[in-house]
């Protein structure tokens, strides 16, 4: 995400002195709660969407975790690339390639 993107994200938290409000728990909650939001966009079909609610619920999503990248002072490069070295020995591409099983069921 870009800096000013960020930036922007923070200062809407700050100007609202909401950041009271942002326990790691409650960010947790928040993320799920707007995930399943998003999920309920493709409640009645795969194919048949709105996109631009998609993108909406979706929004929320990132911003809340970049609420709980703050709040935790994470940077979202070393966690993203610390997950994707874990991903990468558990699901290698000679066992995963072209299939949906659990890295244990490989």
């Amino acid at each position: 995400m870009r800096k000013e993107t960020i930036d922007r994200i923070r200062k809407f938290t700050k100007d609202r002195d909401w950041d009271q409000f942002h326990s790691p728990a409650n960010l947790a909650k928040s993320i799920s709660i707007e995930a399943n939001e998003l999920l309920e966009c493709f409640q009645w079909s795969d194919d048949n969407y709105h996109l631009e609610q998609v993108k909406e619920e979706l929004a929320d999503v990132i911003v809340y975790c970049q609420d709980m990248l703050d709040k935790l002072n994470l940077d979202v490069d070393e966690i993203v690339n610390s997950k994707m070295d874990q991903n990468e020995r558990k699901y290698p591409v000679e066992k995963a390639l072209g299939k949906a099983d659990k890295y244990d069921r490989l």
